[in-house]
């Protein structure tokens, strides 16, 4: 869909119960509530969104449906660390 900061945005979900987002796409390959095999192109690089005449770029994310309440944080929004995952260490 198209949302006001992120532009054109993409989410997926993935393993795990994990949602994937994809934001400031130039164009939207996939179709809402298909299902997206491995390496398929779901969109392109783009400047949509906030990021409007900016260098192209892509921002991702990878959040849980489940919180992790051991993540929580006193800071600013820091009851969102509960769902937001490191790619690194989650899918190695």
């Amino acid at each position: 869909g198209n949302i006001s900061m992120g532009g054109n945005v993409v989410a997926v979900l993935g393993p795990k119960w994990h949602i994937h987002y994809y934001a400031h796409l130039a164009k939207i390959n996939s179709k809402t509530l298909n299902w997206v095999p491995r390496g398929e192109v779901i969109g392109a690089v783009g400047d949509t969104g906030n990021a409007l005449g900016k260098p192209p770029h892509l921002h991702y994310s990878v959040v849980s449906l489940i919180p992790y309440p051991w993540r929580y944080s006193n800071k600013i929004q820091g009851w969102k660390k509960m769902f937001f995952m490191n790619p690194v260490e989650n899918f190695d």
